[in-house]
């Protein structure tokens, strides 16, 4: 019974942030807050800017990875599949939805395993939630869990708050930082923490990094909210009672904010700014704020979802074009220029 549990509810995810309107409803990620200094003497030409970056070792167009959400039931091998082919093309990074069904059995492995077979050369991010973490008595069900898609890195999901609204949630988190600490320790790949749209507060960084965490995706409040998936997915009766949490969460610019000053103490630090980044502009200021790389999953999966391979790509094309133009508007020829250059600014 719970190995299709699992697979329903991977649907039922899918189907809710395509179809319904579970954005936050009185709560930004915070980017109108922000905005850049306009250069109208940048002295480069639009044709010089370069966007590219590295990312697990690995060169990249942009720096954005496709976060998605999926896998684990009969329609998401599509849908994978479709989006790691515009991700290889684009040269963009990838992350596959939570693998959980596919520590659970071998039903739909190939939902998982063929984003590897469609993106050879990109970086892939393997993705399991902090509860089976917490389980853990060694890294072997991780470790094959990577192999499946041919990771670069494995990102565990905190989702606590997602946990406690789920119908069929399992709320255990004791053991978790125990867990990801051995993960770090004993994986020949680097592990990503992220939340799912709550944010991670500059404790819980602190806690991860002396744990030895170097890789922090800070999933903030103002984009999805995984909060409001769940509470759609209750009975109609009961959705009323659960709606104060809708919004919970950290804001996507106060945890870039906040994880900022901890790079004098871990140089070798690796922010990734996710939730709420919706276009090229936002994706900016997420660099400009001091992430290393941006994600995004709900806006993306829609356009592939709502208008085919042919419309995701015209929504990545139109990103690319926002973040360049971004750059030129402020004379940064490349990312590292974006980030020093101090042009970005809070609205007073």
């Amino acid at each position: 019974m719970k190995k299709r549990t699992t697979t329903s509810r991977k649907r039922d995810h899918v189907e809710l942030t395509v179809k319904k309107d579970v954005a936050f409803r009185s709560k930004t990620a915070g980017f109108e807050e922000w905005e850049f200094i306009h250069n109208a003497l940048p002295e480069i030409d639009l044709a010089e800017v370069d966007p590219s970056t590295r990312f697990l070792g690995k060169q990249l167009s942009l720096p954005l990875m496709v976060s998605c959400m999926t896998g684990g039931y009969p329609e998401a091998e599509k849908i994978n599949r479709q989006l790691a082919e515009v991700c290889e093309e684009y040269r963009l990074a990838m992350g596959v939805g939570s693998q959980r069904q596919a520590m659970e059995n071998k039903l739909y492995h190939t939902s998982f395993s063929v984003v590897r077979r469609s993106a050879p050369s990109i970086p892939l991010i393997g993705n399991i939630g902090a509860p089976e973490i917490a389980k853990l008595k060694d890294i072997s069900p991780i470790l094959k869990l990577a192999e499946l898609i041919g990771a670069d890195a494995f990102a565990v999901h905190l989702n606590p708050l997602q946990e406690f609204l789920q119908p069929e949630g399992d709320t255990n988190f004791r053991g978790v930082l125990n867990g990801i600490e051995m993960l770090v320790k004993n994986m020949p790949i680097p592990i990503i923490v992220k939340e799912i749209g709550a944010g991670i507060s500059s404790g819980v960084a602190e806690r991860l990094l002396n744990a030895g965490v170097r890789y922090i995706d800070v999933a903030g409040a103002g984009g999805t909210s995984w909060a409001g998936v769940e509470i759609l997915r209750k009975k109609k009766e009961e959705q009323s009672e659960w709606n104060p949490f809708w919004d919970w969460g950290i804001r996507t610019t106060d945890a870039l904010v906040d994880l900022e000053p901890f790079r004098k103490r871990f140089p070798d630090l690796t922010i990734i700014a996710s939730g709420g980044i919706t276009n090229g502009l936002d994706a900016a200021k997420a660099i400009a704020l001091g992430a290393e790389l941006t994600a995004s999953a709900r806006p993306l999966l829609r356009s592939l979802m709502n208008g085919g391979r042919k419309n995701l790509q015209k929504r990545i094309e139109q990103w690319m074009l926002e973040f360049k133009g971004t750059m030129f508007l402020t004379g940064s020829a490349s990312l590292p220029q974006l980030k020093d250059n101090r042009a970005l600014q809070q609205r007073r």
